[in-house]
């Protein structure tokens, strides 16, 4: 039986490594990813319970990660200046439920 994965995609690497000490410290099986791709291309091998997911990376944001996936997600940002709303994506439907 698979052991539930919890994903970290960050493009920050000591973002990276504290959330992974921090999750595995809790008992969790841990992964970790510098970027939405690298996540994508372990997919197929791997599988995750929920993401921790960074909204600004290179290349894909963590909102168009989510829109391809049906797992659970915590966002993450180090930015505080652009609400979900403003990021041009509502995958939670969170302007919704703000309006």
């Amino acid at each position: 039986m698979d052991v539930p994965v919890i994903a970290i995609v960050d493009d920050d690497p000591s973002i990276r490594r504290s959330l992974h000490r921090l999750v595995q410290s809790a008992g969790y099986a841990v992964q970790t990813f510098a970027s939405a791709r690298e996540f994508l291309e372990w997919l197929p091998r791997g599988h995750a319970a929920c993401l921790v997911l960074d909204v600004h990376m290179k290349e894909m944001s963590g909102f168009e990660l989510q829109e391809r996936l049906a797992v659970p997600v915590l966002f993450i940002t180090s930015h505080d200046d652009v609400a979900p709303a403003e990021a041009g994506s509502d995958p939670t439907g969170w302007r919704k439920r703000v309006q």
